[in-house]
């Protein structure tokens, strides 16, 4: 099933038991983020959450923890919500071999209900905004999509970028954003600012979940997060033109922010509590003028809480981390079997790869780094062979403690380009890199004593199959 905004998306969750509605008074603080920080806490089955009863507002929708779980991340692919998570990985990357497909454009979107514009735009009138930490700095935008073209393509569909940003509330007609550089909006500042022009972007709220998914993949420079999100829903995205700005939005949005980011301005932003568990300080960043708004009636406030993992962050940016990885490394290394970057949006990845020769996992591990993800994000590098999973992480604790020499097997390489949000960066956005290669030794490295491994009998995949069976009817 492919969703074309985010009330079918919550309508199907409630149906499938996996949205509950808090129907008791809460505090827009410290209840609402409290209570998706302890969703995080439940495991695979959490649900998403619905606010409509918060003290001190008088209309609020607010839904938290969307993608939440395992079983909302199925669901919004379409697939059952007891799907297995390496399952869920598998049809990722086999719904990315159908990228691109061509969005479908619509008109009479229904974000065009109401309007704000000029001196009128009042962000607090819209938006019932709440923190979500306790050391935040302000309200905070997080499940945005954001919306910029290339200054100098701005015709190109692919370079038209569709990324998710932090976004902090600075009052009812600014935001500040941190464009991290090695992502496509920065490289759309960077080429503005030097024609000493504003950078018109939008700013998308309550989207489709699959719009969510791909907003935050790393994908290439010209390709287009619209035919990826088609190829994801096995049907044509749901596109609609901003009146203001003229770009290609989400058909389906509850709220379309349209404005500008200013001209080499800059102004304080943060602290945040990020996905990587910190708080990321204040700094300096771009600054965006508000100039209209538009949104649904009775528009849903979608947020994301994130903080010490596991969050919604994590489920929302696992897979999709992982299967660009694995696409990117397999055209250039087709013996790549799988990879697995779940951890703290893909600061460590672990990589399953065959070998052509001696040092050949070493290989596969540099140029994970230098993928547009690897780049800005991948720290550690873990290495196994192809009879590992690399999801299984007690047989990647097998790899490690059982190959690994230190001596030879760990490199460590200095002073690579990192998020400046990785709280182990020093300074920040420069750290060493390391590349744990847990592989058999081959031709011509003969180290170690691995000639003689232990091998899963034959009829122990049947047998698994079997006990899972006889387990389920034990247990009626």
């Amino acid at each position: 099933m492919a969703y074309d905004d985010l009330r079918g998306f919550l309508s199907t969750l409630e149906k499938e038991g996996q949205l509950l509605r808090v129907t008791e008074e809460v505090l827009p603080e410290p209840d609402l983020a409290a209570a998706a920080n302890a969703a995080g806490r439940i495991g695979e089955g959490a649900p998403a959450l619905w606010f409509d009863n918060v003290k001190g507002f008088t209309d609020a929708r607010i839904a938290l923890n969307v993608h939440g779980s395992w079983a909302n991340h199925a669901l919004a692919l379409g697939l059952p919500k007891h799907t297995p998570v390496k399952e869920q990985v598998e049809e990722f990357a086999r719904r990315w071999d159908a990228f691109p497909v061509t969005p479908e454009r619509r008109e009479d979107a229904p974000w065009r209900e109401n309007t704000q514009e000029g001196d009128d735009v009042d962000l607090f009138s819209v938006l019932p905004l709440f923190r979500l930490n306790d050391g935040d700095g302000g309200f905070y935008l997080d499940k945005a999509a954001v919306v910029s073209r290339d200054p100098e393509d701005p015709g190109h569909f692919g370079k038209q970028n569709v990324g998710t940003y932090r976004l902090q509330v600075i009052d009812r007609n600014r935001l500040a954003i941190q464009p991290v550089p090695v992502h496509d909006i920065a490289l759309h500042l960077r080429k503005a600012e030097e024609k000493g022009e504003d950078l018109p972007i939008a700013v998308t709220l309550g989207n489709d979940p699959v719009m969510a998914i791909v907003a935050g993949m790393p994908m290439g420079y010209d390709q287009s997060e619209y035919e990826m999100a088609g190829a994801l829903r096995g049907a044509p995205a749901p596109i609609a033109t901003a009146p203001l700005t003229g770009f290609d939005v989400p058909w389906g949005s509850e709220v379309v922010i349209e404005g500008v980011i200013e001209s080499r301005k800059r102004q304080i932003e943060g602290p945040f509590g990020e996905f990587t568990g910190h708080y990321s300080g204040g700094r300096r960043m771009p600054v965006v003028r508000i100039d209209r708004i538009s949104y649904r009636t009775n528009p849903v406030f979608e947020s994301l809480y994130l903080g010490m993992p596991w969050t919604e962050c994590d489920y929302l940016v696992g897979p999709n981390t992982c299967v660009p990885l694995l696409k990117q490394l397999r055209a250039e290394f087709p013996e790549v079997q799988a990879v697995n970057a779940m951890y703290t949006h893909g600061l460590l990845a672990v990589i399953s790869t065959r070998k052509r020769y001696g040092g050949f996992a070493k290989a596969v591990a540099m140029r994970a780094m230098t993928t547009p993800h690897g780049l800005g994000y991948i720290t550690t590098v873990i290495v196994v062979d192809e009879d590992v999973d690399p999801f299984d992480l007690p047989q990647v604790m097998w790899a490690m403690s059982s190959k690994v020499n230190p001596a030879d097997d760990v490199v460590v390489l200095p002073n690579l380009s990192v998020v400046e949000l990785a709280p182990a960066a020093q300074p920040a956005g420069l750290t060493s890199k390391m590349i744990i290669d847990a592989t058999t030794p081959v031709h011509p490295d003969a180290r170690g004593n691995f000639s003689t491994p232990t091998k899963d009998l034959p009829e122990a995949k049947d047998w698994a199959a079997r006990l899972q069976r006889l387990l389920s009817e034990a247990r009626g």
